[in-house]
């Protein structure tokens, strides 16, 4: 039997013919065409930048395409301290710890712990999609959106992140993140969204309820004119540091430094036939 042949159609595309980019340009040397003599970032001379800027200034410009005002540069760099380091309850760090005890090569725990922090469980999607919640809601009264919300179905285990950015932690408000917002809304400058996303936590307050860390890089992040599809790379940016650490710290350790269940608490649930 003769079987019928795919009909083959040809991509009606033109691609490109080089690779295009407004973020860099290099001067190509006259010795060699593929190296560069010089590069620019956004128009800015890469050295010149290395002379006279800081990281956090190169930081910004690369993504957004202009240097920060010292401001939004003061306001990015607090933002880094504070979330350079998770801390070793969160899933991305505990991640980190895990592959580092197990032995892992050390160049592969930082790649490990980003693909656990970037989830959407205190990672990049959270903080994507609290940057979504944040633009969208920030016209409208605070309390209004919090009262919307209070008659929402609570989880009968666990926390409750009742929008992105926001909720419980460990069955209660997480202190941190409440402090971090107070410092960061100290700094001068004018950060709505900030003030917006503080206001709400004050109104969901009465539910045991408030900021998480994810929300208040996405306020952070929606001042500073970031879109939201950049939440969850620039997060996994600013948190590696202590990821890295975190697994590093326990590569050289042995493998009953790290807690492992006792028999006790090992439960396979059975399923009924």
């Amino acid at each position: 039997m003769n079987q019928k042949q795919p009909i083959v159609r040809k991509r009606d595309e033109q691609f490109a013919t080089r690779t295009v980019t407004r973020i860099w340009d290099e001067e190509p040397s006259a010795e060699n065409p593929y190296l560069a003599r010089s590069c620019r970032c956004h128009g800015y001379d890469i050295l010149e930048l290395a002379r006279k800027r800081s990281f956090v200034d190169v930081l910004f410009l690369i993504f957004q395409g202009e240097l920060p005002s010292p401001n939004k540069a003061k306001l990015l760099e607090t933002l880094m301290i504070i979330t350079m380091n998770l801390g070793p309850r969160h899933p991305g760090t505990r991640a980190a710890m895990n592959a580092g005890v197990g032995k892992t090569n050390t160049a592969h725990i930082l790649p490990i712990s980003l693909s656990v922090i970037s989830g959407s469980h205190l990672g990049g999607e959270e903080v994507v999609e609290a940057m979504h919640f944040l633009r969208k809601k920030r016209k409208f009264s605070p309390r209004e959106i919090a009262d919307d919300l209070q008659n929402s179905p609570r989880p009968l285990k666990g926390d409750w992140h009742i929008v992105p950015g926001f909720g419980s932690r460990f069955g209660d408000i997480d202190p941190m993140p409440q402090q971090t917002a107070s410092l960061l809304l100290d700094l001068q400058g004018d950060w709505k969204t900030l003030q917006w996303g503080d206001d709400f936590s004050k109104a969901i307050k009465p539910h045991n309820l408030g900021w998480l860390s994810t929300g208040v890089t996405a306020a952070v992040l929606c001042d500073l004119g970031f879109h939201p599809r950049a939440g969850a790379g620039i997060f996994q940016i600013l948190s590696a540091p202590g990821l890295f650490a975190h697994g590093l710290e326990m590569a050289n350790k042995p493998l009953t430094a790290m807690p492992f269940l006792d028999e006790e608490h090992y439960i396979i649930e059975k399923k009924d036939p």
